[in-house]
C-alpha cells in the first residue's frame, strides 16, 4: 500500500519536473557544459571529499585532526541516510522515467530520491563554513555546480536536488550542534 502510494505520488511529481529537467538537460549537448558537469558530477563522487579530508591535516596540521574527523563521521552518516532513503522511496531517475531526458553520464545507483551528491556537497559546505570559513567560500561556486549538475547531466530532479540539500544542511547543523 505505502509502496503504491509513493509510486503515484512521485508519478505526478515526475511529470511536473520532468519538464524542468529537460531544457536543462538539453544544454549539456553542448561540449564545454556537458564536459564541465561530468567533471563536476566526478568530483562530487567524493573524489574531491576525500581528497580535501585528507589534505586538512596537512595543510593545517594536529589542529585539524578533530574538525577533519567530524566531517568524516558526519559525512558516513549522510551516506547511511540517503542510502536509507533511497531504498525506501524508489524513485526513478529522470532518463529512466522520460525519454526525451538523457543521461550524460552514468549513474551510481538506480534511484534518485535523494541526491546524494548534493547532500554531501551541501554537508561539506556548512562544515567548512564553520571550522575553515574561507574555504567554504572557494567552495561555493563547486557546490552549486553539484547541484545544477545532477538535473543537466539528467541524473535527478530538481526535488531530488532540493531535499538532498536540506538533508546535508540538516545533517551538519545538527552534527554541529553538539559540539
Amino acid at each position: 500500500m505505502r509502496a503504491r502510494i509513493l509510486t503515484a505520488g512521485f508519478a505526478r511529481l515526475d511529470e511536473l519536473e520532468g519538464r524542468l529537467c529537460l531544457p536543462c538537460n538539453n544544454v549539456a549537448q553542448y561540449p564545454l557544459v556537458g564536459g564541465y558537469f561530468r567533471v563536476v558530477s566526478r568530483l562530487g563522487d567524493g573524489v574531491l571529499w576525500y581528497t580535501l579530508l585528507a589534505t586538512l591535516p596537512i595543510i593545517f596540521g594536529q589542529t585539524a585532526l578533530a574538525p577533519t574527523a567530524h566531517m568524516a563521521l558526519t559525512a558516513l552518516t549522510g551516506v547511511l541516510v540517503y542510502k536509507g532513503i533511497k531504498s525506501s522511496m524508489l524513485r526513478e531517475r529522470p532518463f529512466a522515467s522520460h525519454a526525451t531526458v538523457h543521461a550524460i553520464t552514468q549513474p551510481l545507483d538506480r534511484y534518485s530520491f535523494p541526491s546524494g551528491h548534493t547532500l554531501q556537497a551541501t554537508l561539506f559546505l556548512v562544515m567548512l563554513a564553520h571550522y575553515y570559513p574561507d574555504i567554504a567560500l572557494t567552495l561555493l561556486p563547486f557546490v552549486v555546480s553539484v547541484a545544477a549538475s545532477r538535473v543537466i547531466l539528467g541524473l535527478h530532479y530538481p526535488s531530488d536536488v532540493l531535499v538532498g540539500a536540506l538533508l546535508g544542511w540538516a545533517l551538519a547543523f545538527t552534527s554541529l550542534a553538539w559540539l
